[in-house]
């Protein structure tokens, strides 16, 4: 007797907020309006940072390092949702859905370690500005920035591989807006009990890790903060480290409530709504708060603009533009 293949599933469907239909309109412009932002936002990052001589530092090569990773992070996801909302029920291919696991796992995890970099760098230029230059030279930033992307791999591939060696019987029905690994785990007729420890033992090392990591930087910073005589600099530097940390706070928080303790919201519609904040709106917040918020890269974009519009023959005059 041949043995039965029972891995039936080739495809599945992604469900995303069919329960929201009533609200399908506003949703997609919502998220295509973020997208749009977070895409811009990102670029304008990375184009300023690469134009201006003045922003060629180690903050700004790592804050380019990020906008670059948010562009790729965000769009493994967001398209494939806009793209849902249009057609209430998105099919996707059992391979196509564990390349987009893999993806966006790399991307994650690549994230957290950069966030743990800049964190660092943000502490050695608050609490050790004499030797900042010397830790952190250029060929020292070169190679922290190496180091996500090329241990990272492994990462994103472990996931997905276990995911791809896992049985699927039916129902082929995600309720999800993408290929999130708990969504996929719950339909496996397989025995999930090793993928979901290794998924655990996975999440712990790079996001718990990391968030430590992190913290432990910006309590450093605080403690040089508080040594700071003046008043007027505490409270600057203090408004600059709260916003990272709210943001780094969202991104870790949600994750981790995800892949660590899944079993904390069983609900599909709050799996959802958590996977928003870390899938849409850090990506638009991060610009936002690492570089709208600085003085020197507002600076540089406004160069940037004067200069692009003295190219169409456009001179800025106070708050006009004039032939």
């Amino acid at each position: 007797m041949e043995p039965r293949n029972v891995s039936t599933v080739t495809e599945f469907q992604l469900l995303g907020f069919q329960n929201l239909l009533e609200w399908q309109t506003l949703l997609f412009a919502i998220f295509l309006l973020v997208y749009v932002l977070t895409i811009t936002g990102n670029i304008a990052i990375i184009a300023a940072v690469s134009q201006d001589q003045r922003l060629h530092s180690p903050m700004y090569t790592l804050l380019k390092h990020l906008s670059f990773l948010e562009i790729w992070y965000t769009s493994t996801t967001v398209p494939l949702l806009l793209s849902n909302l249009l057609s209430w029920g998105q099919a996707i291919s059992f391979s196509a859905c564990v390349a987009q696991l893999s993806f966006f796992v790399f991307f994650g995890a690549t994230e957290c370690f950069l966030l743990v970099v800049m964190a660092y760098d943000r502490y050695l230029a608050i609490c050790s500005p004499l030797h900042y230059s010397f830790l952190m030279s250029p060929d020292v930033c070169t190679k922290l920035v190496a180091i996500p992307w090329l241990t990272r791999v492994s990462t994103g591939l472990l996931p997905s591989l276990m995911i791809s060696k896992l049985d699927f019987c039916g129902p082929n029905q995600i309720n999800h807006f993408f290929c999130d690994l708990p969504a996929l785990l719950q339909l496996s007729c397989s025995n999930v009990y090793v993928t979901k420890m290794a998924i655990f033992i996975l999440s712990i090392a790079v996001l718990c890790i990391c968030f430590f990591l992190t913290l432990v930087s910006y309590v450093l910073i605080v403690s040089a903060i508080l040594r700071i005589p003046f008043a007027s600099g505490r409270m600057k530097t203090f408004s600059t480290c709260g916003s990272h940390l709210a943001v780094i706070t969202i991104y870790y928080g949600t994750m981790s409530s995800m892949y660590v303790c899944p079993e904390a919201h069983p609900s599909p519609e709050a799996n959802k709504i958590i996977s928003i904040f870390y899938t849409v709106v850090t990506p638009l917040l991060n610009p936002v708060i690492y570089s709208l918020r600085n003085k020197d890269f507002k600076e540089a974009v406004r160069k940037a603009m004067r200069r692009k519009c003295g190219v169409y023959g456009v001179r800025v005059k106070g708050s006009l533009f004039i032939r």
